[in-house]
């Protein structure tokens, strides 16, 4: 079976740091104006970013799970 720092730690690892990253990247694009929130596609591509990160995050965890109990 393995260990935590071979399957936990790597995903807490990509999505944890990875994650702050994003986040970052989400208020530095928000605080330079580079998306306007009022106009219909900025909405849209705003949300295709968010929810596209926890999409893979949730398609990681389930392969990862998967592999570890079939």
């Amino acid at each position: 079976m393995p260990t935590f720092f071979d399957t936990w730690l790597p995903f807490i690892y990509l999505y944890g740091v990875g994650g702050i990253f994003f986040l970052i990247g989400m208020i530095i694009i928000r605080k330079s104006g580079a998306i306007n929130l009022n106009k219909k596609k900025h909405r849209y591509w705003n949300k295709v970013l968010i929810w596209g990160f926890f999409y893979f995050a949730a398609i990681h965890l389930f392969f990862t799970l998967l592999a570890l109990y079939w």
